[in-house]
């Protein structure tokens, strides 16, 4: 007959952690994320202003296209939205339209969820190009944040995308 044998626990071994040692381990993580975060949260919003830069000079290189190809820039009724769909009415030229000139099947919003904003003829741009711009991290039109398309005049805010002149 084969016997079993038991093995006896010892008492004085622990099973887990006690409440003291997780909340160490948590206030450690706490004081890591409280350095780290705001290192990670800056980058992130540098990178988004990037993207909203690199995405509206997408745009001045499509609107070139579609001038080339029509002879005009969308209205500001029309929008960004004549480099996805052609125009309904036979305006004059748009019957060359050869879009849809972004690889998208509809304009992208900005990195903060935002649409885009087209304006012609600008208001704030020099010469004959659309003005386009993003309403920037706090989503509101105006405000230093602004991404833009146009030089900025003195006292007039909002970060601007360089143009090419």
């Amino acid at each position: 007959m084969r016997r079993i044998q038991q093995t006896k626990r010892n008492p004085q071994r622990r099973g887990g952690f006690t409440l003291i040692e997780m909340l160490v381990v948590l206030a450690i993580l706490v004081l890591l994320m409280s350095m780290v975060g705001p290192r990670i949260l800056g980058s992130r919003e540098k990178a988004d202003i990037s993207s909203t830069k690199t995405q509206i000079g997408m745009f001045r290189g499509s609107l070139e296209q579609y001038n080339l190809d029509t002879r005009a820039y969308p209205s500001t009724e029309e929008g960004l939205v004549a480099l996805v769909d052609a125009p309904a009415d036979e305006e004059e030229g748009t019957s060359n339209w050869d879009g849809p000139y972004i690889s998208k099947s509809e304009i992208p919003k900005d990195p903060w969820g935002n649409d885009y904003q087209y304006e012609f003829p600008p208001e704030h741009g020099k010469g004959d190009f659309p003005d386009i711009w993003s309403y920037g991290p706090d989503g509101e039109d105006n405000t230093d944040d602004d991404i833009t398309n146009w030089t900025k005049e003195e006292g007039e805010e909002g970060e601007e995308t360089p143009t090419e002149e």
